[in-house]
């Protein structure tokens, strides 16, 4: 039982670890925010997104990908008795996925492939933690 709320409070931290690399050391060092924009503040963020550049706003989407993929995976390794504490990972990041997208207005594009590529991480997530709670480590 302790065990499983140490691989999900773990896997919480390495996931949102995850997107925080993706999305603001590399996405924001390769592709910095123009002049103004801070990216701590909502309101600041929902007047200037047409000034953020596209390949930030990849990084934002590779982030949230990898970051569940990641944070599932650390959760069913440390787990390795059960998928719950991946389940509970996936799926608050599926939801604060969710809340980005709502909260934050964007392109069309933007929201598909944010959307879409979290919910296929949850099943890659799925899948990489799967092999540890069962024993088929590849």
């Amino acid at each position: 039982m302790l065990k499983n709320v140490i691989a999900t409070i773990v896997g919480l931290v390495i996931a949102s670890g995850v997107v925080f690399l993706f999305e603001s050391l590399i996405g924001h060092s390769v592709f910095p925010l123009p002049e103004g924009i801070d990216p701590k503040n909502m309101e600041s963020l929902k007047a200037n997104m047409h000034l953020i550049p596209v390949g930030a706003k990849v990084f934002v989407v590779i982030g949230h990908f990898a970051g569940i993929v990641c944070g599932m995976w650390i959760a069913g390794m440390i787990s390795k008795t059960s998928l719950i504490p991946a389940y509970i990972v996936g799926g608050f990041m599926l939801a604060a996925t969710a809340f980005n997208i709502i909260m934050l207005p964007k392109e069309l594009w933007f929201s598909l492939a944010d959307g879409l590529l979290a919910i296929a991480a949850f099943f890659f997530g799925k899948s990489f933690a799967n092999r540890y709670v069962y024993g088929k480590l590849i």
